[in-house]
């Protein structure tokens, strides 16, 4: 038997790591335990301070206290806009002279840019691209919203396409969109809106796992189409809506994959459509995929077209003759190459604004936004991984967008092809295993839903935390955004502080904050004398 000595030395051994410890509390107290290192330098004093920023993970496996708060930042957002009452108010400010400087710069940066090309200056038209992406981050993190012009131009534009519906599809009726995104009142002033559930359509008889009961007749080429187009396929839902009801319908939505892979959309609605509306606005929404025919790979395996530096083009490998130009290919297509349909099912719900069920679904509507797409669609069976292997087979060889390297293996050179393009191999999430084809926006807002983007919505939580502490005297000590230069440190940089020492700093300043918070709290809190309920002279009841 072992002695007393011996078993405490064993369980010193088997002791938790410091780091896990350190890891543990961070959790616990809500600070980000992976964050990344900001040197702050204050211009007026030179004095340097290293501080940790939030990772802004919104997978909790990676950092959960991140997720969560990004979770819970999403739930307000749904919440404040799902029942509005009156309308939105457009809060985008006017442009400074800041940012209207940095466009002037940008715009000479332009001229030179092209000016550059026309003479053949390849190498001094890589750096001023380079700059150019600088100015747009720039710009951007001025609070410039939007995508900015490209310096190359707008390019060829594509063919025009006939706008007649299919005889296949049922007819719409078609109103003027009115400029309200409010839903009706009715008697009483209730104000419902809706929850709906859209899917994709049938590919084959599935299982309760999700597996295919014939996997040879299941249509994996027809789910990976659809799986890479059905973000487009719901803006064209929304546009077909706001049309049919006559108003600007706004939208919460998630996207999330079912069992079998197909992903499907939750979308609470602000107010109330019939559901016979939305079925029949479902049934007749389809997505024309005007591409190149991409049914049979003509390069693969060792064959693989190969870059000409002079013709800056990719050629076929044997004949040294170039590919069809994305251009051209386009201009060739007579019919389109794939059309994308929802499924059948359709959910729809009305829902009471500040009612229990209001709750329950806005937490359903954010269920799996802490987790990647590889963790709600995990395969346990033989059965699933076989499918999983077989869906990511057909999106290796789907392209997903116009610049996709993909489309080299069907003889069509893709937008944007350099020499760095690697044909075949696209680092698009639609081909990711991990994802399978699921689009890369989780969440998708309108722009009117509550009148606020993201950060606003979080510079609101943190004004009502300001104001709370504000009202018992604690005030924080805001510094001048101007006099700080901010630089993040690159991995292995000598001057980083340890992690663990970021962590043990967070901890500490969340320690003090949630303190003087629950302080707040208390002073905001009527003295129970001051309850008409418990009041002593109240006469008691008979």
């Amino acid at each position: 038997m072992s002695t007393p000595e011996q078993d405490d030395t064993v369980v010193r051994l088997r002791g938790p790591l410091s780091a896990d410890v350190i890891t543990a509390a961070a959790e616990q107290h809500g600070v980000c335990v992976r964050p990344f290192t900001m040197e702050v330098t204050d211009s007026d004093t030179g004095e340097v301070r290293y501080i940790g920023v939030p990772c802004g993970s919104t997978v909790e496996s990676v950092c959960a206290p991140c997720a969560k708060k990004a979770r819970a930042l999403r739930m307000v957002q749904c919440r404040e806009g799902w029942h509005m009452g009156t309308e939105p108010v457009d809060q985008r400010g006017e442009p400074t002279p800041d940012q209207r400087a940095v466009v002037e710069y940008r715009a000479d940066l332009v001229a030179a840019y092209r000016e550059s090309m026309e003479n053949g200056e390849a190498g001094h038209a890589d750096e001023l691209r380079e700059e150019i992406r600088t100015v747009d981050d720039e710009l951007h993190a001025m609070g410039v919203r939007g995508r900015m012009p490209n310096p190359d131009g707008a390019g060829r534009r594509a063919p025009t396409r006939s706008t007649r519906r299919r005889q296949d599809a049922p007819n719409l009726p078609r109103r003027k969109v009115e400029k309200r995104t409010v839903g009706r009142e009715y008697a009483g002033g209730y104000r419902p809106s809706m929850f709906v559930t859209l899917t994709c359509d049938s590919y084959g008889p599935v299982r309760a796992d999700g597996a295919p009961v014939n996997p040879g007749t299941y249509d994996y080429r027809r789910a990976a189409r659809d799986a890479v187009h059905f973000a487009s396929l719901i803006d064209r839902w929304w546009q077909n809506l706001r049309r049919v009801v006559g108003w600007d319908v706004q939208y919460f939505a998630t996207v999330e994959p079912q069992k079998r892979t197909a992903p499907h959309l939750h979308t609470a609605i602000r107010g109330s459509i019939p559901h016979e509306v939305l079925r029949q606005v479902t049934a007749a929404t389809y997505l024309q995929v005007w591409w190149p025919p991409h049914d049979e790979p003509l390069y693969g395996g060792y064959r693989l077209p190969v870059w000409e530096p002079d013709a800056r083009a990719f050629v076929d490998p044997d004949t040294r003759q170039p590919l069809t130009a994305w251009a051209e290919a386009i201009d060739q297509i007579e019919e389109p190459a794939h059309v994308v349909t929802f499924g059948a099912q359709v959910h729809s719900k009305g829902i009471l604004g500040g009612s229990d069920e209001a709750g329950r679904h806005i937490g359903y509507l954010t269920k799996y936004l802490t987790k990647s797409t590889g963790e709600v669609i995990q395969a346990t069976t033989d059965a699933q991984r076989a499918h999983h292997d077989r869906l990511h087979a057909e999106l290796e060889i789907t392209p997903c967008s116009p610049r996709c390297a993909v489309w080299l293996l069907y003889g069509v050179q893709p937008q944007g092809a350099s020499s760095k393009t690697s044909p075949g191999h696209c680092k698009g999430r639609a081909h990711r295993r991990s994802t399978l084809g699921l689009p890369g926006r989780r969440v998708l807002v309108s722009r009117k839903w509550s009148g606020k983007t993201l950060a606003e919505h979080k510079a609101d939580r943190a004004a009502f935390v300001h104001r709370m502490l504000a009202a018992v005297g604690i005030t924080k000590q805001r510094e001048d955004p101007a006099r700080l230069v901010w630089r993040k440190l690159a991995p292995g940089d000598q001057n980083a502080p340890p992690r663990a020492h970021l962590l043990m700093h967070a901890i500490s300043e969340r320690i003090t904050w949630r303190a003087e918070y629950e302080r707040a709290l208390l002073a905001a809190q009527p003295p129970p004398g001051d309850d008409p309920n418990l009041s002593a002279t109240r006469p008691m009841a008979a």
